[in-house]
């Protein structure tokens, strides 16, 4: 089946500009309500949650339209993180759950995730599904069965509440001082809550939305101001997340920032240790660093990857019955407590880790020794092939010669953004920035 509108996590582009446009949401609410209400009646329900970005509103209000025109009830969340989309659908026994939202992306752009009853993301073939019904004629309610819409005040309450529970009764964070980075963006009022309620000094960090500064110079992206504010506060920790929320970045107490690798490791062996990490596997991505794998084999402990997207890792955790699993770019999924990646409830079990063993972040954060890795980004035209150059496939043959066993080698285009993604690791550093180097020339030159 066609997917053309449908990435690797959901529908995504500039807002106002295909597929972004209220009239393509309006036929995408439509569609998506149909592939939901094909046994008829009027007692299905979605519920809808979005970011701060301005397009929201417009987005929200069309994909509203949509749904309702096909007889699905609308339950409006208003701003709040992605995961809690995720585990409000379940909660609320809904049929269909949908975020708003282009997670660290600038806030001209926007997107739109589709989550199923069961609070996980909708497959590849349901996706390709409703691409089908809204390629063809639709078919709308009768007068009488058109859908209801109705403001949900108290989603983001629900949500607090829950991420609390996800600390063993009696858990606190009394003591610790820390940053939280919310990016503008979705947790701003959710994370500095459930920390101070846990007991946690919070000194807040992008919690100002304006409707055109979500992950701008804040975030899991950009974490230079969350790390200036740790130092500068003498606070313990830094959080920072993306403007959904679905994803982390730690800062140390001296400002370092460590990815979700490190957080992976740490939380792997803190759960292996307790027999509560599934078969003893994480599962993580291509992108995952070298060492991780091998501090895992150092514990005894396997590591599975999948191709890049939190939707793949989730997908080989729900077939495997795995509980960890995530991406180096700070997706960590806990199956236990959540359906996606929720950067809130892994920085709260990070901060366990802390509270437990009385040991300060720089160490924690610092469970193995990278392979030396590098990543580059070359940004093409819509209508451009780069990877179907001949120069390019040569070079890259070219490359994996040359390392020869030492490294690895990962080139592909983003599922979210027009680019092309260089990796390569490699325990000689010359080495690799030079393989970097001539692959991201050769691209630009095929370009």
């Amino acid at each position: 089946m066609s997917r053309k509108f449908f990435g690797t996590d959901g529908v995504r582009g500039q807002a106002n500009s295909a597929p972004m446009t209220a009239e393509i949401a309006l036929k995408l609410g439509a569609a998506a309500g149909r592939y939901f209400r094909r046994d008829g009646g009027n007692v299905h329900r979605v519920v809808i949650g979005k970011d701060t970005r301005l397009s929201c509103y417009m987005l929200e209000n069309a994909l509203t339209a949509g749904l309702t025109s096909t007889g699905m009830n609308v339950l409006l969340l208003g701003p709040v993180p992605t995961p809690a989309v995720g585990f409000l659908t379940r909660s609320m026994r809904a049929d269909l759950g949908i975020m708003i939202s282009a997670s660290h992306n600038p806030a001209t752009d926007n997107g739109i995730k589709f989550f199923g009853p069961d609070g996980f993301k909708l497959s590849d073939e349901a996706e390709a599904e409703i691409e089908a019904i809204l390629e063809g004629p639709m078919a709308l309610a009768p007068p009488l069965e058109i859908g209801r819409a109705k403001r949900i005040d108290d989603g983001l309450g629900r949500y607090v509440e829950y991420a609390k529970t996800t600390l063993p009764r009696g858990a606190s964070l009394r003591g610790l001082k820390v940053v939280i980075d919310c990016a503008h963006g979705a947790a701003y009022r959710a994370a500095p809550e459930v920390l101070w309620e846990l007991g946690a000094d919070v000194i807040p960090v992008g919690v100002n939305p304006n409707g055109f500064n979500i992950n701008d110079g804040v975030g899991s992206t950009h974490p230079k101001l969350a790390a200036e504010t740790v130092v500068a506060h003498g606070a313990d920790l830094g959080i920072c997340l993306d403007g959904d929320a679905d994803r982390v970045q730690i800062i140390d107490e001296h400002g370092r920032v460590a990815d979700g690798d490190q957080i992976m490791a740490l939380m792997a062996a803190r759960w292996a240790m307790e027999e509560r990490l599934n078969d003893g596997t994480l599962v993580a991505t291509v992108m995952s660093n070298l060492g991780l794998e091998r501090f895992l084999q150092g514990q005894g402990l396997r590591l599975e990857r999948t191709a890049v997207g939190d939707r793949y890792v989730v997908e080989r955790m729900r077939d495997r019955g795995l509980n960890l699993g995530g991406e180096q770019s700070g997706h960590i999924v806990m199956t236990d407590y959540a359906t996606t990646g929720d950067g809130l409830i892994a920085g709260l079990q990070f901060l366990l880790a802390m509270a437990e063993t009385g040991t300060p972040a720089s160490t924690l954060t610092r469970q193995f020794e990278p392979v030396p890795q590098k990543l580059q980004n070359v940004r093409y035209a819509a209508g451009q092939a780069p990877m179907e150059a001949g120069s390019v496939k040569d070079a890259i043959r070219a490359a994996e010669a040359r390392l020869n066993g030492q490294g690895r080698l990962l080139i592909r285009k983003s599922g979210t953004e027009p680019l092309v993604r260089v990796m390569a690791e490699c325990e000689d550093p010359a080495l690799l920035d030079e393989i970097v180097a001539g692959l991201v020339a050769e691209i630009e030159a095929a370009l």
